[in-house]
């Protein structure tokens, strides 16, 4: 590494001190400039930039979340299910703080992401909780489950799916864009699906696909469960009603 900066943040990560990791980029970024520090985060290890990054907090800024490039980012957020965190809450978070900052281009960072080897996967995570409703704004175009969209725009089938592309998607009005600007889900969704139609259609069967796995989990898990009630039904003493318990306990009695 080039920069002084970059081996003390390596450090301080490995000590865990991440607050102090931060400072020492930022203090980079204060003596050299923004562009230092962006060309450093090219030396610095992927999985260290992570730490910093999904310590994110949203009472302030970050100057690493701030100047990370998509390139950068995609690299380090697909190394997010090292952590083994089964919410995805840090992962939503990070990505949403990243994504969404002012001036950047989200499209950009979700198809940078897309690119690196498993980048598909940390998108499904992203989305997972909201299987269903994701489902049903690429059939209806709404998140909402209890309305079917406007009749005017195309109802999809699933055969259609296969054939998602920029040439067969057009961009969706900025009005019904505007509606859906909440800087997380609801948005990444929107985005996937119109501007970058080829990576939804992997996303979205991905996400069928867990869903799927999720459910046969669910029943086999309910069909354990009935047979253990069935055996243990099984193993208890069966009563009889010819009496043959009453006469037996009255003569344990006498």
């Amino acid at each position: 590494m080039n920069y002084p900066a970059l081996i003390e943040a390596q450090s301080l990560v490995k000590a865990g001190d991440i607050a102090g990791a931060e400072h020492a980029l930022a203090n980079l970024a204060e003596t050299e400039g923004d562009k230092a520090l962006v060309a450093a985060l090219d030396e610095f290890p992927a999985k260290d930039l992570l730490a910093i990054i999904r310590e994110y907090d949203a009472s302030k800024e970050s100057l690493v979340n701030l100047l990370v490039t998509p390139e950068q980012f995609a690299q380090a957020v697909v190394l997010e299910r090292r952590y083994g965190d089964q919410t995805h809450e840090q992962l939503r978070g990070m990505v949403n703080s990243v994504i969404f900052r002012e001036g950047a281009d989200p499209a950009e960072f979700l198809y940078e992401i897309a690119e690196v080897d498993g980048g598909y996967d940390a998108l499904v995570d992203y989305l997972l909780d909201r299987t269903q409703m994701v489902e049903h704004f690429y059939r209806y175009a709404t998140f909402d489950l209890y309305e079917y969209g406007d009749e005017s725009k195309t109802r999809a089938l699933d055969d259609d799916l296969l054939n998602l592309t920029r040439d067969t998607e057009s961009l969706a009005s900025p009005l019904d864009m505007a509606n859906l600007e909440d800087h997380d889900w609801m948005q990444v969704t929107y985005i996937l699906r119109y501007e970058l139609p080829e990576i939804f259609r992997e996303v979205l069967m991905k996400l069928r696909a867990r869903y799927k796995a999720y459910q046969a989990s669910l029943a086999q898990d309910e069909l354990e469960g009935g047979e253990g009630v069935e055996e243990e039904q099984e193993e208890r003493p069966k009563n009889n009603d010819d009496g043959d318990d009453k006469d037996d306990d009255e003569e344990s009695a006498l």
